[in-house]
């Protein structure tokens, strides 16, 4: 059992006494996000649903829910994988990000979640003066997740989850994951200090240049394969 799959053991509290499908669709989703299952990878059915103690069938439905959010490719008789998503996908993801993040940022925050924003620009720069890069993209992503918790609206946080999963799949075609996370974590901090200072509309500005930055530089990381 690799070790991804063998570390899938501590998140068994989570399941509770019922095991569904959704809450373990829930871990591998989280596991996406953090960066420890790469597009490609093939998802073992025995190794999973023994570190987590379910079922098979438990486990082909969560993974029947996250190929609909486009997380995994069931291949016929070849079996589930992580699925690496296309250009269009990374032009598709980063309009979505501009309506619900766009949104956010033009909104006053509340105190807890100016914390939860700080706390995840925090780990970024401690992550990035240990040169680990998967721990910067991994706390990039809980930053935007945060900020969209400015909308106040559960299915609107839900929806960010999904896509979040989806876009740290694209974060695997970087050769230099430092050269892409970097310039991001002093433009998170930029970011949450028009946040903090009560300057929505530089804050959408500076967001929405931010955002065309990194498509960018995700597009062009794709045309040596296309």
């Amino acid at each position: 059992m690799d070790n991804e799959v063998a570390d899938l053991s501590q998140d068994r509290p989570r399941l509770g006494r019922s095991s569904t499908a959704e809450r373990v669709a829930d871990i591998l989703r989280d596991r996406i996000s953090e960066g420890f299952f790469r597009p490609g990878q093939r998802l073992s059915e025995e190794a999973i649903s023994e570190a987590l103690g379910v079922s098979r069938n438990t486990l082909r439905e969560s993974f029947r829910l996250l190929g609909h959010e486009r997380l995994l490719d069931h291949k016929l008789n070849r079996g589930v994988f992580v699925r690496l998503p296309s250009v269009e996908d990374v032009a598709d993801l980063y309009r979505v990000r501009r309506v619900l993040e766009g949104a956010a940022v033009r909104r006053g925050p509340s105190e807890r979640a100016l914390a939860v924003i700080t706390e995840a620009v925090r780990d970024a720069e401690r992550a990035a003066d240990q040169d680990d890069w998967q721990g910067v993209g991994t706390a990039n992503i809980r930053f935007h997740q945060a900020l969209v918790s400015l909308n106040e609206s559960p299915r609107i946080d839900e929806a960010m989850r999904q896509l979040l999963a989806e876009l740290r799949l694209v974060f695997h075609v970087m050769e230099n994951p430092r050269a892409f996370h970097e310039p991001f974590v002093d433009r998170n901090r930029t970011l949450l200090g028009l946040i903090e200072s009560g300057s929505p509309d530089k804050a959408a500005a500076y967001l929405d240049d931010y955002l065309d930055h990194a498509e960018r530089l995700l597009v062009h990381a794709y045309e040596p394969n296309r």
